[in-house]
């Protein structure tokens, strides 16, 4: 306006000329102003990008007091971003050292099998001082790295490497920078195993001296008064050997009583045989309810005869598991039994049998009466061979169904509440 002012008005040239060289020199500075702050920002968005945070912003005397206040807000704001880093990159370091002290193997790999972290204890384990891909595992051999690599998040793998060593392998999955990585835990339960063995073998002990003692002892106290009887009512005439009348009584009571002890004697030695002789599970996909079905069907007459009803429920209708037809029949024909047992003097004369999904979507099958139930001190014990509150029991049946159950990879639990229900649930694996 200026310039116009002194051409126009006062028709002087040099004047607006300056005036003009003038705008066009703040113009640039602007322009100049203008791209400093952008840099500056750019450099300081870089920063962040690339988790740079050692760049350092200098305040310029010629940019002015507003740009004092913001070279001081991005070192602030860069400053607390190396903070920030510095204390998680201790952290990382105080759990790196950490996950390297811990006696239990750590190792985690990628979707695509490439290890990220392995601690010295997996590394003792496994006897593998190098790992670089999960596909390592190869060494130790084929079967193992299958397994490894078919665990499934929360799944438990027991594994036995060798002699000495025997492994419970967890399995967890996690995202992390967009990629599935997986997490394995490897802990040696060789000792623990060992300490349960010999405690099983222990109480195996105890329970079998118990049984053989209370047929030997009577068998061996019968021999005796036998031998006593031999010798005391057996006589000699006419080169025959007499025996009184009494004494042929006696004996002959004795000895069917001797035949009875050993016969009971037999049959808990060919019960723990079939304890310890139970095959492996042949799984393929059962439907539930066909199984249910035959569970009625085989056990209607006996069920009828004592005016038990069974009742079934199933959700969802088409529920499959993965199994062994005849030794889950096994099973439940033992439980429906032992539930028509304790509920023959019930008022509430039925048993029912349900299935469906948990909320980890396993399924499970249970058997539930309302019978007496069973006592608190008995609870603990039901599932150790041989042992039976019944007076005709074997003490072998739930043994042998938990077993069963363990070699599906799956468990028998029993939830009972006196007087008012009793439920055994059969867990299998998803």
């Amino acid at each position: 306006m200026a310039g116009a002012y002194l051409y126009f008005a006062l028709n002087i040239i040099l004047g607006p000329v300056l005036l003009l060289g003038l705008l066009s020199l703040q113009v640039i500075e602007l322009i100049k102003y203008n791209q400093r702050t952008n840099e500056k920002i750019t450099r300081f968005l870089e920063s962040i990008q690339y988790a740079d945070f050692t760049s350092s912003f200098t305040h310029d005397s010629q940019m002015g007091n507003s740009y004092r206040h913001l070279n001081q807000a991005f070192s602030k704001v860069m400053e607390a971003f190396r903070k920030t880093r510095a204390e998680k990159e201790e952290q990382v370091l105080f759990m790196r050292i950490i996950i390297q002290h811990i006696n239990i193997g750590i190792i985690s790999y990628n979707s695509e099998g490439k290890i990220g972290l392995v601690n010295n204890a997996a590394k003792h384990l496994l006897q593998i001082t190098q790992f670089k891909d999960i596909h390592d595992l190869n060494r130790i051999s084929p079967q193992f790295l299958k397994q490894i690599l078919s665990l499934k998040t929360g799944e438990d793998l027991s594994v036995k490497i060798n002699d000495s060593l025997h492994l419970n392998i967890r399995c967890t999955e996690l995202k992390m920078g967009g990629k599935q990585w997986f997490l394995l835990s490897f802990q040696d339960i060789s000792a623990a195993l060992k300490q349960q063995e010999l405690d099983a073998w222990q109480n195996l002990t105890k329970v079998l001296r118990h049984e053989i003692m209370n047929s030997i002892t009577p068998i061996a106290t019968l021999v005796n008064s036998l031998q006593t009887i031999l010798e005391e009512d057996v006589y000699i005439e006419n080169g025959k050997h007499l025996i009184l009348e009494e004494g042929f009584e006696d004996l002959q009571e004795g000895l069917k009583t001797i035949s009875g002890r050993s016969r009971g004697l037999v049959g808990f030695v060919n019960a723990y045989r079939d304890y310890t002789s139970i095959p492996e599970p042949q799984k393929s996909p059962l439907d539930v309810r066909a199984l249910f079905e035959d569970i009625c069907t085989l056990l209607r007459d006996d069920l009828e005869l004592n005016q038990i009803s069974l009742t079934i429920e199933i959700v969802p209708e088409d529920l499959n598991i993965m199994a062994d037809k005849e030794q889950i029949q096994m099973i439940l024909i033992n439980l429906v039994k032992n539930a028509r047992e304790a509920i023959e003097k019930s008022d509430i004369k039925t048993i029912q049998l349900t299935a469906g999904r948990t909320l980890s979507n396993h399924p499970y099958i249970q058997v539930i009466d309302q019978g007496p139930g069973i006592q608190a001190a008995s609870l603990e014990n039901i599932f150790v061979p041989f042992f039976t509150t019944k007076n005709n029991g074997s003490g072998i049946g739930l043994a042998i169904s938990r077993q069963i159950m363990n070699m599906h990879r799956g468990s028998l639990q029993v939830h009972s509440v006196p007087d008012k229900e009793t439920i055994f649930t059969l867990l299998f694996e998803s």
